[in-house]
């Protein structure tokens, strides 16, 4: 059902993108460098289940950094569904979903990714910055403090592993860095 919603809406985005009209761009799929919208009709039949997590998630942070919660929470079912029809999500994919439960202000979500990171690997930074958000959310200061830690300890011999994950959300984990709280909650 949701797929189908998904692609009804890929179906009045891609309508409302390519007439020109100017009430289209709030409702045009932002680019990935963040808030304009891609140009030309866009068909997400068309897209591999990949990309369409993918430009789902990215409308979703895009939504999200302009403060549109309510927007963002909509999309919110059809990028996990998204991500689901992947197959086992790998770290990138766990951290992504998580980031979705942040920003919609699920940390059961947040913390379930989190925590399935970190059983793999305990050293993860994606993994650590989730369970950090996670912790914000929960109003968990000790476990956030634990967290942060363990982030700030995990960092050099992590980064230098130089995963594609880190590559791709590397912007997350100078945020971390820099914060002295190690990463907004």
């Amino acid at each position: 059902m949701l797929a189908l919603v998904a692609f009804l809406i890929g179906q009045r985005v891609g309508i409302g993108s390519s007439t020109g009209d100017a009430s289209s761009g709030a409702a045009g799929a932002p680019s990935a460098a963040g808030g304009a919208p891609a140009g030309g009709a866009v068909n997400i039949s068309q897209m591999s289940p990949e990309e369409r997590a993918n430009r789902l998630f990215d409308r979703i942070m895009s939504y999200s950094e302009q403060g549109k919660q309510d927007s963002a929470r909509f999309f919110a079912p059809m990028a996990i569904q998204a991500y689901q029809m992947l197959g086992t999500p790998d770290s990138h994919a766990r951290y992504d979903i998580g980031m979705i439960g942040f920003v919609t202000g699920n940390a059961v979500l947040a913390r379930a990714e989190a925590d399935t990171i970190l059983a793999k690997d305990k050293s993860h930074l994606l993994g650590l910055i989730l369970a950090m958000k996670a912790a914000g959310l929960r109003n968990d200061a000790a476990a956030r403090t634990q967290f942060e830690k363990r982030f700030k300890a995990s960092e050099p011999a992590e980064r230098a592993k130089k995963l594609k994950e880190y590559e791709d959300h590397a912007s997350d984990i100078e945020a971390a860095m820099r914060s002295p709280r190690g990463t907004k909650p």
